[in-house]
């Protein structure tokens, strides 16, 4: 059996490590920094932050559970066209096959589960 993870708020304090603007960003200078936390046969565990910016997504291909801990986001569902504004303490779950939009408004940083 796997060991447990344990991250401390000491240690998400500050920017993330770099990893570049968002793949397939059309809109703003959404640069992203990435802690990956642990993995999750069969997904990973992290903390994501990422600057003001807009992109699509298309027939998602797994499932993300995010908890938002700072900034704004516009998250708009393809199926139905709704658009939610998310913020720190609120959670989503995009399933496999989402598609939509996010447009982040205020730098976003949150806690994700992918699998």
């Amino acid at each position: 059996m796997p060991p447990m993870t344990y991250v401390s708020a000491a240690h998400v304090k500050g920017p993330l490590p770099d990893v570049g603007i968002r793949v397939g960003a059309d809109t703003g200078d959404p640069w992203v920094g990435l802690l990956g936390v642990g993995s999750v046969s069969p997904g990973s565990v992290g903390i994501w932050e990422c600057q003001p910016g807009g992109w699509s997504i298309d027939n998602r291909p797994d499932t993300e559970v995010a908890f938002f801990l700072a900034g704004q986001a516009r998250i708009t569902d393809g199926e139905t066209g709704k658009s939610y504004t998310v913020s720190a303490g609120d959670l989503v779950v995009l399933p496999r096959g989402w598609s939509g939009r996010w447009d982040v408004i205020a730098p976003v940083r949150k806690v994700f589960v992918v699998f």
